[in-house]
């Protein structure tokens, strides 16, 4: 995967998260309409934004790319290869 999309996965996930997030909330409100319950609420406030900050995604895409350096290393493979030595020890 190149960096464009490895971004664009990382923004869909944020996104799918705050989507979740606002699902649950407006369910929520709505409910306590239903019920009578809650605070009186200004109903020209019927949108709710989301900015994804795109240095948060670059920083989540540096540790994404750690992440993957560290695990395509000789010592990763070693160790997901749990291989023993001639005393059944761990290399």
């Amino acid at each position: 995967m190149n960096d464009d999309e490895i971004r664009e996965a990382i923004y869909q996930g944020i996104r799918d998260e705050i989507q979740e997030s606002i699902n649950e909330y407006v369910d929520q409100r709505e409910e306590s309409k239903k019920t009578g319950l809650g605070f009186a609420e200004n109903e020209d406030e019927k949108e709710l934004k989301v900015n994804v900050d795109k240095r948060e995604i670059e920083k989540i895409l540096k540790e994404y790319k750690k992440i993957t350096k560290n695990q395509k290393s000789n010592f990763a493979e070693i160790k997901k290869l749990s291989l023993l030595d001639q005393h059944g020890r761990q290399l």
